[in-house]
Protein backbone atom coordinates (compact mmCIF):
# COMPACT_ATOMS: atom_id res chain seq x y z
CA UNK A 1 0.00 0.00 0.00
CA UNK A 2 1.19 3.50 -0.86
CA UNK A 3 2.37 5.67 2.05
CA UNK A 4 0.40 8.02 0.91
CA UNK A 5 -2.85 6.14 1.52
CA UNK A 6 -0.99 4.76 4.88
CA UNK A 7 0.25 7.74 6.88
CA UNK A 8 -3.56 9.56 6.96
CA UNK A 9 -5.21 6.30 8.04
CA UNK A 10 -2.19 6.39 10.75
CA UNK A 11 -3.32 9.65 11.86
CA UNK A 12 -7.07 8.75 11.69
CA UNK A 13 -6.59 5.38 14.03
CA UNK A 14 -4.27 7.76 16.04
CA UNK A 15 -7.15 10.46 16.65
CA UNK A 16 -9.83 7.82 17.11
CA UNK A 17 -7.33 6.04 19.60
CA UNK A 18 -7.07 9.40 21.86
CA UNK A 19 -10.97 10.12 21.89
CA UNK A 20 -11.30 6.78 22.87
CA UNK A 21 -8.38 7.02 26.09
CA UNK A 22 -9.82 10.27 26.74
CA UNK A 23 -13.70 8.79 26.95
CA UNK A 24 -12.65 5.75 28.92
CA UNK A 25 -11.15 7.84 31.69
CA UNK A 26 -14.37 10.00 31.76
CA UNK A 27 -16.08 6.52 32.00
CA UNK A 28 -13.91 4.97 34.38
CA UNK A 29 -14.78 7.95 36.94
CA UNK A 30 -18.01 6.09 38.02
CA UNK A 31 -18.77 2.41 38.97
CA UNK A 32 -21.68 2.14 36.59
CA UNK A 33 -19.79 3.20 33.56
CA UNK A 34 -16.58 1.35 34.12
CA UNK A 35 -16.93 -1.95 32.20
CA UNK A 36 -17.61 0.85 29.42
CA UNK A 37 -14.39 2.82 29.96
CA UNK A 38 -12.27 -0.71 30.21
CA UNK A 39 -14.01 -1.32 26.46
CA UNK A 40 -13.29 2.16 25.40
CA UNK A 41 -9.52 1.72 27.11
CA UNK A 42 -8.85 -1.69 25.32
CA UNK A 43 -10.16 -0.77 21.65
CA UNK A 44 -7.98 2.73 21.58
CA UNK A 45 -5.36 0.77 23.11
CA UNK A 46 -5.78 -1.51 19.25
CA UNK A 47 -6.40 1.17 16.98
CA UNK A 48 -3.35 2.52 18.35
CA UNK A 49 -0.77 -0.59 17.78
CA UNK A 50 -2.78 -1.28 14.54
CA UNK A 51 -1.75 2.51 13.35
CA UNK A 52 1.55 1.99 14.98
CA UNK A 53 2.25 -1.44 12.39
CA UNK A 54 1.63 0.11 9.79
CA UNK A 55 4.12 2.41 9.72
CA UNK A 56 6.99 2.31 6.79
CA UNK A 57 9.65 2.63 9.19
CA UNK A 58 9.56 -0.68 10.21
CA UNK A 59 11.39 -2.76 7.65
CA UNK A 60 10.48 -6.29 9.33
CA UNK A 61 7.85 -8.08 11.55
CA UNK A 62 10.01 -10.78 12.75
CA UNK A 63 11.23 -9.30 16.77
CA UNK A 64 7.64 -7.58 16.41
CA UNK A 65 6.19 -10.94 16.72
CA UNK A 66 8.45 -12.32 19.02
CA UNK A 67 8.12 -9.84 21.22
CA UNK A 68 3.97 -9.79 20.95
CA UNK A 69 4.02 -13.77 21.12
CA UNK A 70 6.31 -13.47 24.80
CA UNK A 71 4.08 -10.68 26.32
CA UNK A 72 0.82 -12.57 25.14
CA UNK A 73 2.52 -15.95 26.80
CA UNK A 74 3.05 -13.49 30.32
CA UNK A 75 0.00 -11.33 30.03
CA UNK A 76 -2.54 -13.44 29.33
CA UNK A 77 -1.89 -15.91 32.14
CA UNK A 78 -1.89 -13.00 34.53
CA UNK A 79 -5.05 -11.58 33.55
CA UNK A 80 -7.04 -15.09 33.78
CA UNK A 81 -5.58 -16.68 36.97
CA UNK A 82 -4.07 -14.26 39.20
CA UNK A 83 -6.60 -13.40 41.42
CA UNK A 84 -8.76 -10.19 42.18
CA UNK A 85 -6.86 -9.80 46.04
CA UNK A 86 -3.53 -9.72 43.71
CA UNK A 87 -4.61 -7.00 41.69
CA UNK A 88 -2.70 -4.62 43.08
CA UNK A 89 0.63 -6.59 42.28
CA UNK A 90 -0.28 -6.79 39.07
CA UNK A 91 -0.76 -3.28 38.65
CA UNK A 92 2.60 -2.73 40.30
CA UNK A 93 3.89 -5.15 37.46
CA UNK A 94 2.59 -3.78 34.93
CA UNK A 95 3.96 -0.05 35.84
CA UNK A 96 7.67 -1.59 35.90
CA UNK A 97 6.94 -3.44 32.63
CA UNK A 98 6.20 -0.06 30.81
CA UNK A 99 8.39 1.95 32.47
CA UNK A 100 11.01 -0.85 31.71
CA UNK A 101 10.12 -0.35 27.78
CA UNK A 102 10.20 3.49 28.00
CA UNK A 103 13.60 3.13 29.19
CA UNK A 104 14.52 0.34 26.71
CA UNK A 105 13.32 2.33 23.59
CA UNK A 106 15.20 5.80 25.25
CA UNK A 107 18.13 3.90 25.34
CA UNK A 108 17.93 2.52 21.69
CA UNK A 109 17.37 5.97 20.48
CA UNK A 110 20.35 7.24 22.60
CA UNK A 111 22.89 5.16 20.93
CA UNK A 112 21.31 4.97 17.32
CA UNK A 113 20.85 8.74 17.08
CA UNK A 114 23.70 10.31 19.38
CA UNK A 115 24.91 12.76 18.63
CA UNK A 116 22.55 13.63 16.25
CA UNK A 117 19.83 14.50 18.51
CA UNK A 118 18.92 18.34 19.19
CA UNK A 119 18.96 19.84 22.19
CA UNK A 120 15.23 19.72 23.01
CA UNK A 121 14.62 15.70 21.97
CA UNK A 122 18.10 15.06 24.43
CA UNK A 123 16.01 16.92 27.19
CA UNK A 124 13.07 14.74 26.49
CA UNK A 125 15.15 11.77 26.51
CA UNK A 126 16.74 12.43 29.27
CA UNK A 127 13.22 12.77 31.33
CA UNK A 128 12.56 9.48 29.82
CA UNK A 129 15.40 7.41 31.01
CA UNK A 130 15.29 8.80 34.27
CA UNK A 131 11.39 8.58 34.95
CA UNK A 132 11.54 4.86 33.09
CA UNK A 133 14.50 4.05 35.44
CA UNK A 134 13.43 5.09 38.91
CA UNK A 135 9.78 3.47 37.54
CA UNK A 136 10.98 0.20 36.95
CA UNK A 137 12.89 -0.13 40.21
CA UNK A 138 10.73 1.39 42.48
CA UNK A 139 7.15 -0.99 40.65
CA UNK A 140 9.69 -3.75 41.45
CA UNK A 141 9.76 -2.95 45.00
CA UNK A 142 6.21 -2.28 45.42
CA UNK A 143 5.08 -5.62 44.17
CA UNK A 144 7.56 -7.26 46.77
CA UNK A 145 6.33 -5.36 49.68
CA UNK A 146 2.76 -5.94 48.25
CA UNK A 147 3.02 -9.44 47.75
CA UNK A 148 5.12 -9.50 50.93
CA UNK A 149 8.31 -10.69 49.05
CA UNK A 150 9.70 -7.94 51.07
CA UNK A 151 9.10 -5.82 54.46
CA UNK A 152 6.02 -4.71 54.34
CA UNK A 153 7.16 -2.12 57.24
CA UNK A 154 9.32 1.18 56.19
CA UNK A 155 13.00 0.21 55.65
CA UNK A 156 14.71 3.48 57.63
CA UNK A 157 18.31 4.75 58.45
CA UNK A 158 19.80 7.97 59.71
CA UNK A 159 20.38 10.09 57.34
CA UNK A 160 18.64 8.32 54.54
CA UNK A 161 16.48 11.01 53.21
CA UNK A 162 19.66 13.43 52.94
CA UNK A 163 21.33 9.94 50.70
CA UNK A 164 17.99 9.77 48.73
CA UNK A 165 18.06 13.38 47.30
CA UNK A 166 21.86 13.18 47.39
CA UNK A 167 20.90 10.25 44.97
CA UNK A 168 18.31 11.99 42.64
CA UNK A 169 20.53 15.62 42.60
CA UNK A 170 23.56 13.33 40.97
CA UNK A 171 21.48 11.87 38.17
CA UNK A 172 19.59 14.68 37.19
CA UNK A 173 22.60 16.50 37.07
CA UNK A 174 24.52 14.10 35.28
CA UNK A 175 21.42 13.78 32.98
CA UNK A 176 22.04 18.04 32.20
CA UNK A 177 25.36 17.15 31.49
CA UNK A 178 24.12 14.74 28.80
CA UNK A 179 21.71 17.21 27.81
CA UNK A 180 24.90 19.57 27.04
CA UNK A 181 27.03 17.16 25.79
CA UNK A 182 25.05 14.82 23.91
CA UNK A 183 28.40 12.51 22.86
CA UNK A 184 29.25 11.79 26.67
CA UNK A 185 28.64 8.00 26.23
CA UNK A 186 30.90 6.78 28.72
CA UNK A 187 28.50 8.61 31.80
CA UNK A 188 25.01 7.12 30.08
CA UNK A 189 25.57 3.81 32.16
CA UNK A 190 25.88 5.63 35.01
CA UNK A 191 22.99 8.04 34.71
CA UNK A 192 20.45 4.85 34.27
CA UNK A 193 22.28 2.99 36.98
CA UNK A 194 21.58 6.04 39.29
CA UNK A 195 17.84 6.21 38.11
CA UNK A 196 17.42 2.72 39.12
CA UNK A 197 18.88 2.89 42.24
CA UNK A 198 16.67 5.70 43.65
CA UNK A 199 13.81 3.78 42.47
CA UNK A 200 14.98 1.60 45.07
CA UNK A 201 14.82 3.68 47.97
CA UNK A 202 12.80 5.83 47.04
CA UNK A 203 10.10 2.54 47.63
CA UNK A 204 11.87 1.09 50.60
CA UNK A 205 11.41 3.64 53.69
CA UNK A 206 7.46 3.68 52.45
CA UNK A 207 5.31 1.56 54.54
CA UNK A 208 2.40 -0.63 53.47
CA UNK A 209 -0.35 1.98 54.52
CA UNK A 210 0.72 4.52 51.68
CA UNK A 211 0.73 1.81 48.91
CA UNK A 212 -2.18 2.97 47.71
CA UNK A 213 -0.66 6.50 46.76
CA UNK A 214 2.37 5.01 45.97
CA UNK A 215 0.90 3.07 43.08
CA UNK A 216 -1.06 5.78 41.97
CA UNK A 217 1.88 8.01 41.89
CA UNK A 218 4.23 5.28 40.00
CA UNK A 219 1.47 5.21 37.87
CA UNK A 220 1.35 8.61 37.02
CA UNK A 221 5.68 8.34 36.83
CA UNK A 222 5.10 5.44 33.78
CA UNK A 223 2.91 7.94 32.00
CA UNK A 224 4.99 10.65 32.15
CA UNK A 225 8.07 8.49 30.85
CA UNK A 226 5.44 7.73 27.72
CA UNK A 227 4.78 11.38 26.94
CA UNK A 228 8.77 11.97 27.25
CA UNK A 229 9.07 9.24 24.90
CA UNK A 230 6.35 10.65 22.53
CA UNK A 231 8.57 13.43 22.52
CA UNK A 232 11.82 11.72 21.38
CA UNK A 233 9.95 9.45 18.72
CA UNK A 234 7.90 12.50 17.34
CA UNK A 235 4.60 10.08 18.46
CA UNK A 236 1.72 12.22 18.88
CA UNK A 237 -0.46 9.63 20.77
CA UNK A 238 2.22 8.59 22.77
CA UNK A 239 2.51 12.58 23.83
CA UNK A 240 -1.49 12.42 24.68
CA UNK A 241 -1.85 8.99 26.34
CA UNK A 242 1.39 9.56 28.56
CA UNK A 243 -0.01 12.67 29.47
CA UNK A 244 -3.05 11.70 29.90
CA UNK A 245 -1.94 9.03 32.27
CA UNK A 246 0.42 10.68 33.98
CA UNK A 247 -1.88 13.65 34.93
CA UNK A 248 -4.82 10.95 35.90
CA UNK A 249 -2.26 9.59 38.82
CA UNK A 250 -1.22 12.44 39.68
CA UNK A 251 -4.88 13.90 40.20
CA UNK A 252 -5.53 10.52 42.25
CA UNK A 253 -2.20 10.76 44.01
CA UNK A 254 -3.59 14.20 45.32
CA UNK A 255 -6.92 12.11 46.14
CA UNK A 256 -5.42 9.24 48.09
CA UNK A 257 -3.20 12.20 50.43
CA UNK A 258 -5.94 14.02 50.76
CA UNK A 259 -7.98 11.25 52.25
CA UNK A 260 -4.79 10.53 54.43
CA UNK A 261 -4.45 14.24 55.33
CA UNK A 262 -0.84 13.72 54.04
CA UNK A 263 1.13 15.19 51.86
CA UNK A 264 3.55 14.29 48.89
CA UNK A 265 6.48 14.41 50.76
CA UNK A 266 5.10 12.88 53.65
CA UNK A 267 4.47 10.10 51.65
CA UNK A 268 8.09 9.49 50.13
CA UNK A 269 9.50 10.92 53.29
CA UNK A 270 7.47 10.38 56.42
CA UNK A 271 7.76 6.46 56.78
CA UNK A 272 4.18 6.22 57.71
CA UNK A 273 3.16 2.86 58.87
CA UNK A 274 6.21 2.09 61.73
CA UNK A 275 4.95 -0.02 64.70
CA UNK A 276 4.33 2.15 68.16
CA UNK A 277 3.65 1.05 71.20
CA UNK A 278 0.74 -0.27 72.23
CA UNK A 279 -1.73 -0.15 75.16
CA UNK A 280 -0.71 -3.09 76.66
CA UNK A 281 2.98 -1.85 76.05
CA UNK A 282 2.19 0.48 78.00
CA UNK A 283 0.88 -1.30 80.80
CA UNK A 284 -2.63 -0.83 80.53
CA UNK A 285 -5.17 -3.40 80.01
CA UNK A 286 -8.36 -2.86 78.24
CA UNK A 287 -10.56 -5.61 77.07
CA UNK A 288 -13.15 -6.07 73.77
CA UNK A 289 -16.36 -7.98 73.93
CA UNK A 290 -16.43 -11.00 71.40
CA UNK A 291 -19.97 -12.38 69.87
CA UNK A 292 -20.63 -15.07 67.86
CA UNK A 293 -22.06 -16.06 64.28
CA UNK A 294 -25.30 -16.29 65.62
CA UNK A 295 -25.56 -13.44 68.11
CA UNK A 296 -24.61 -11.46 64.97
CA UNK A 297 -27.24 -13.08 62.95
CA UNK A 298 -29.93 -12.17 65.81
CA UNK A 299 -28.71 -8.14 65.68
CA UNK A 300 -28.12 -8.21 61.82
CA UNK A 301 -31.72 -8.95 61.14
CA UNK A 302 -33.61 -6.90 63.46
CA UNK A 303 -31.93 -4.20 62.64
CA UNK A 304 -33.72 -2.13 59.53
CA UNK A 305 -30.45 -0.49 58.33
CA UNK A 306 -26.97 -1.74 57.88
CA UNK A 307 -23.53 -0.48 56.29
CA UNK A 308 -20.98 -2.81 55.74
CA UNK A 309 -17.58 -1.45 55.38
CA UNK A 310 -14.69 -3.40 53.69
CA UNK A 311 -11.26 -3.72 53.88
CA UNK A 312 -7.68 -5.46 52.88
CA UNK A 313 -8.90 -7.98 55.13
CA UNK A 314 -11.57 -9.04 52.86
CA UNK A 315 -9.44 -9.36 50.56
CA UNK A 316 -7.19 -11.58 51.52
CA UNK A 317 -9.46 -13.52 52.57
CA UNK A 318 -11.62 -13.60 49.04
CA UNK A 319 -14.93 -13.22 50.87
CA UNK A 320 -16.31 -10.88 48.34
CA UNK A 321 -18.85 -13.32 47.00
CA UNK A 322 -20.18 -14.30 50.68
CA UNK A 323 -20.51 -10.95 51.57
CA UNK A 324 -22.53 -10.97 48.49
CA UNK A 325 -24.93 -13.83 49.84
CA UNK A 326 -25.18 -11.82 53.38
CA UNK A 327 -26.23 -8.91 51.45
CA UNK A 328 -28.95 -11.16 49.31
CA UNK A 329 -30.06 -12.13 52.98
CA UNK A 330 -30.32 -9.21 54.80
CA UNK A 331 -32.21 -7.46 51.69
CA UNK A 332 -34.64 -10.35 51.27
CA UNK A 333 -35.52 -9.81 55.07
CA UNK A 334 -36.06 -5.99 54.56
CA UNK A 335 -32.88 -4.65 55.48
CA UNK A 336 -31.30 -1.55 53.72
CA UNK A 337 -27.63 -2.50 53.15
CA UNK A 338 -25.14 -0.25 51.73
CA UNK A 339 -21.25 0.02 51.83
CA UNK A 340 -19.31 2.17 52.89
CA UNK A 341 -15.94 2.72 50.66
CA UNK A 342 -12.79 4.54 52.18
CA UNK A 343 -10.48 6.13 49.49
CA UNK A 344 -7.31 4.31 50.90
CA UNK A 345 -9.41 0.83 52.10
CA UNK A 346 -7.26 -1.65 50.52
CA UNK A 347 -3.69 -1.44 48.85
CA UNK A 348 -4.86 0.10 45.39
CA UNK A 349 -7.16 3.18 44.41
CA UNK A 350 -10.57 1.23 43.42
CA UNK A 351 -9.10 -2.07 45.33
CA UNK A 352 -12.76 -2.58 46.95
CA UNK A 353 -15.15 -1.75 44.20
CA UNK A 354 -13.45 -3.87 42.03
CA UNK A 355 -13.80 -6.97 44.66
CA UNK A 356 -18.04 -6.23 45.48
CA UNK A 357 -17.91 -4.94 41.67
CA UNK A 358 -16.71 -8.83 40.65
CA UNK A 359 -19.38 -9.63 42.93
CA UNK A 360 -22.38 -8.24 41.61
CA UNK A 361 -23.20 -5.90 44.52
CA UNK A 362 -25.18 -3.37 42.75
CA UNK A 363 -22.91 0.00 42.04
CA UNK A 364 -25.54 2.03 43.69
CA UNK A 365 -25.29 0.41 47.10
CA UNK A 366 -21.55 1.32 46.87
CA UNK A 367 -21.00 5.04 48.15
CA UNK A 368 -17.55 6.90 49.29
CA UNK A 369 -16.86 8.60 52.30
CA UNK A 370 -18.31 11.53 52.28
CA UNK A 371 -22.06 10.55 50.94
CA UNK A 372 -22.12 7.28 53.56
CA UNK A 373 -20.52 9.29 56.58
CA UNK A 374 -23.54 11.01 57.68
CA UNK A 375 -25.73 8.04 57.18
CA UNK A 376 -23.40 6.11 59.91
CA UNK A 377 -24.62 7.96 62.50
CA UNK A 378 -28.25 6.74 61.96
CA UNK A 379 -27.35 3.05 61.25
CA UNK A 380 -28.53 0.32 63.39
CA UNK A 381 -25.17 -1.77 62.59
CA UNK A 382 -21.68 -1.06 61.10
CA UNK A 383 -20.24 -3.80 60.06
CA UNK A 384 -16.36 -4.30 59.81
CA UNK A 385 -14.88 -6.67 57.46
CA UNK A 386 -10.98 -6.48 57.92
CA UNK A 387 -10.75 -2.28 57.96
CA UNK A 388 -8.90 -1.27 60.49
CA UNK A 389 -7.19 2.37 60.37
CA UNK A 390 -9.90 3.91 58.18
CA UNK A 391 -11.94 3.40 60.83
CA UNK A 392 -9.62 4.30 64.03
CA UNK A 393 -11.49 7.28 65.92
CA UNK A 394 -8.00 8.01 66.88
CA UNK A 395 -7.50 10.06 64.11
CA UNK A 396 -10.18 12.81 64.90
CA UNK A 397 -8.78 13.62 68.38
CA UNK A 398 -5.00 12.13 69.20
CA UNK A 399 -2.43 14.09 68.71
CA UNK A 400 -0.15 12.15 68.95
CA UNK A 401 -0.97 9.44 66.75
CA UNK A 402 0.57 8.85 62.81
CA UNK A 403 -2.90 8.67 61.56
CA UNK A 404 -4.37 12.21 63.25
CA UNK A 405 -6.27 14.10 60.87
CA UNK A 406 -6.84 11.14 58.20
CA UNK A 407 -10.36 11.35 57.19
CA UNK A 408 -11.97 8.65 58.57
CA UNK A 409 -15.06 6.17 58.09
CA UNK A 410 -17.65 7.51 60.89
CA UNK A 411 -18.21 3.94 62.01
CA UNK A 412 -17.95 4.58 65.96
CA UNK A 413 -20.96 7.09 65.43
CA UNK A 414 -23.80 3.79 64.92
CA UNK A 415 -25.82 2.07 67.11
CA UNK A 416 -23.57 -1.22 66.91
CA UNK A 417 -20.39 -2.22 65.50
CA UNK A 418 -19.61 -5.54 64.55
CA UNK A 419 -15.78 -6.02 63.59
CA UNK A 420 -14.78 -9.31 61.96
CA UNK A 421 -10.82 -9.44 62.59
CA UNK A 422 -8.76 -12.43 62.24
CA UNK A 423 -6.92 -11.00 65.65
CA UNK A 424 -5.96 -7.72 67.58
CA UNK A 425 -2.90 -7.19 65.75
CA UNK A 426 -2.67 -3.19 64.45
CA UNK A 427 -3.51 -1.97 61.17
CA UNK A 428 -0.60 -0.81 58.60
CA UNK A 429 -0.05 2.37 61.00
CA UNK A 430 0.96 -0.26 63.29
CA UNK A 431 -1.30 1.14 66.24
CA UNK A 432 -4.65 -0.22 68.22
CA UNK A 433 -8.08 1.01 66.82
CA UNK A 434 -10.27 2.25 70.00
CA UNK A 435 -13.14 1.28 67.77
CA UNK A 436 -12.36 -2.37 69.14
CA UNK A 437 -12.87 -1.03 73.02
CA UNK A 438 -16.31 0.94 72.77
CA UNK A 439 -19.32 -0.56 74.54
CA UNK A 440 -21.17 -0.70 71.62
CA UNK A 441 -18.75 -2.65 69.80
CA UNK A 442 -18.21 -6.61 68.96
CA UNK A 443 -16.00 -8.78 67.72
CA UNK A 444 -16.06 -11.51 65.72
CA UNK A 445 -12.73 -13.28 65.35
CA UNK A 446 -12.05 -15.23 62.21
CA UNK A 447 -11.00 -15.37 59.29
CA UNK A 448 -13.63 -13.12 56.95
CA UNK A 449 -15.20 -15.64 54.35
CA UNK A 450 -15.25 -17.98 57.21
CA UNK A 451 -17.25 -15.88 59.67
CA UNK A 452 -19.33 -14.22 56.96
CA UNK A 453 -20.30 -17.99 55.76
CA UNK A 454 -21.38 -18.49 59.90
CA UNK A 455 -23.72 -15.79 59.56
CA UNK A 456 -25.14 -16.42 56.56
CA UNK A 457 -25.84 -20.10 57.84
CA UNK A 458 -27.22 -18.30 61.14
CA UNK A 459 -29.84 -16.45 58.97
CA UNK A 460 -30.53 -19.41 56.98
CA UNK A 461 -30.99 -21.68 60.10
CA UNK A 462 -33.07 -19.37 61.96
CA UNK A 463 -36.31 -20.10 59.44
CA UNK A 464 -36.77 -16.30 58.68
CA UNK A 465 -37.17 -14.76 55.32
Amino acid sequence: MSAYLVEPLIQVAYIFATALFILALKWLAAPATARRGVLAGEVGMLLAVVGTLLHHEIVSYQWILVGFVLGSAIGAPMALYMPMTAVPQRTALSHAFGALAAALVGTAEYYLHTPQLSRFTMVALALELLLGSLTFTGSLMAFGKLQELLPTRPVTYRGQNVVNLSLLALAVASGIYLVVEPGASHLFPVFVTLGLLFGVLLIIPIGGADMPTVISLLNSYAGLAASAMGFVLDNKLLIIAGALDGASGLILSVIMCKAMNRSFTNVLFGAFGQVQAGAEAKGETRTVRSATAEEAASILEAASSVIIVPGYGMAVAQAQHKVRELYDALTKRGVDVKFAIHPVAGRMPGHMNVLLAEADIPYDRLLDMDAINPELAHADVALVIGANDVTNPAARHDRSSPIYGMPILDVDKARTVMVIKRSMSPGFAGIENELYYLDKAMMLFGDAKAVVGDIVKALSDGGHG
